[in-house]
């Protein structure tokens, strides 16, 4: 007990800041559960919700290489608050557009844009603020942390939006976003001081050379460029699940907004228990074989059980199984980038891995819409094979059933043709940090 709460004292700036940014998150993510819920009922396209996501990550994407090199130049408390404010103000005009009945599709595909573009610079200066709060010896711990606030935050936002919803509308939601956005940023702005860190290879350096050595710095570490590129492929196949999933959730026969509201508590309460594992477990001897058999236990179940189901309970276990490893994974990826990357350099790298990593996540979001309006859809309308049928139902969202068949086969091509990449495998070696 005296060594936990030690750890306790040694991490209280990180839990404070942990704690305060995941009741944001909260906020926010009812938020978006709401808005993809009004977006899907008000025109029935996979694609037209899937593009609420594209618009959020596209600017992130096209940014982010050059947002690292300034969030290296900026102080990180600012940037973050600055971000932050700018993100509430975003959802401050969807609140009046809202309350005005005014609001289209086109405005939240703008201000998702806004918000991508904010984070783009937000994020790298968060993950460089934990470094910099967080001792070295504790950066195992991190990333369960990490999914514990996201796994608490998937199994109460469907609850509670659904609730405040059916209670007292959208807009009660999207106060409550407002809300914990304040909390979060007086926790920050009062109680929450971040080390300056060592700036002077930064101040040396212009923008250009800044942005440069990122570059530079990974074409070197061949390993690290590896583990993102598995990562990048990963998110591929992951975002097209995304923009199918609600489709076939609201869509298909035995689906409901409250079946996706179940579904995703389920997926919650997977990841809250992976996050549960993940705090207490010891620092394995293979990091990398860890990544590697956790999201290929994921892609190998979740996506099968999608696709053959036809009920809340079987969907429940498919969400359960694909999430469980997922925190795990994250904890032993969050430790090797962490131990890897130069402290100094980490808001340039982490951006240049934020544009290569996440680059798939709008292709992947654009394709899984399409694919299943356009493609998958139309043909289970037509085709007459008794066997299709059989297997993945008949009328609206048996196209979305189908394409999960499709995906779960290319998740697991991506894990197996990964693991047996050599460079990822040399990390094995290379745990201390290279300057």
């Amino acid at each position: 007990m005296k060594k936990f709460f030690n750890a306790l004292y040694d991490m209280r700036i990180f839990l404070i800041f942990w704690l305060s940014q995941s009741f944001s998150s909260l906020g926010s993510s009812m938020t978006a559960y709401a808005l993809v819920i009004w977006s899907y009922n008000q025109n029935g396209s996979a694609l037209g919700t899937a593009l609420l996501m594209v618009c959020s990550y596209a600017p992130y994407v096209l940014c982010s290489i050059f947002a690292g090199a300034l969030s290296d130049m900026w102080d990180k408390k600012k940037t973050i608050l600055v971000c932050d404010s700018a993100a509430a103000f975003s959802t401050v005009i969807v609140l009046i557009l809202f309350m005005t009945g005014s609001l289209e599709i086109w405005h939240i595909y703008i201000l998702n844009a806004v918000n991508g573009l904010m984070n783009t610079v937000q994020q790298p200066a968060s993950e460089v603020a934990v470094s910099r709060i967080l001792p070295k010896e504790y950066y195992q711990k991190e990333g369960s942390f990490r999914y514990l606030s996201s796994s608490t935050n998937s199994i109460f936002t469907p609850i509670i939006t659904t609730a405040v919803i059916g209670i007292s509308g959208m807009k009660t939601v999207i106060f409550f976003d407002l809300f914990t956005f304040s909390a979060a940023f007086l926790i920050l702005l009062i109680f929450i001081k971040i080390p300056s860190g060592d700036v002077k290879n930064c101040a040396d350096e212009n923008f250009r050379d800044s942005v440069k050595s990122g570059i530079e710095w990974l074409k070197k570490e061949r390993g690290i460029f590896s583990l993102i590129m598995f990562l990048s492929s990963i998110n591929l196949v992951a975002s097209m699940y995304d923009a199918v999933f609600p489709a076939m959730m609201l869509s298909r026969n035995g689906g409901s907004e409250k079946v996706m509201g179940i579904v995703n508590t389920v997926i919650g309460i997977s990841t809250l228990i992976g996050s549960i594992i993940a705090s207490f477990s010891k620092t394995p001897k293979s990091r990398v074989k860890v990544i590697c058999n956790c999201l290929l236990f994921s892609m190998s179940t979740e996506n099968f059980l999608l696709a053959f189901g036809k009920n809340v309970w079987i969907w429940s276990i498919a969400g359960f199984l694909g999430w469980i490893a997922i925190p795990i994974m994250n904890t032993n990826l969050s430790a090797v980038m962490r131990l890897k990357i130069p402290e100094n350099m980490q808001g340039r790298i982490y951006s240049v891995r934020n544009s290569l990593q996440f680059f798939t996540i709008p292709v992947g979001y654009f394709i899984g819409g399409f694919a299943v309006d356009y493609i998958f859809e139309p043909f289970m309308s037509w085709q007459n094979s008794f066997w299709i049928s059989a297997l993945f139902g008949t009328g609206k969202g048996s196209g979305a059933a189908l394409f999960f068949f499709v995906i779960a086969f290319l998740g697991v091509a991506v894990c197996l043709y990964f693991r047996y990449n050599k460079s990822i495998w040399q990390l094995e070696s290379k745990s201390e940090i290279v300057n």
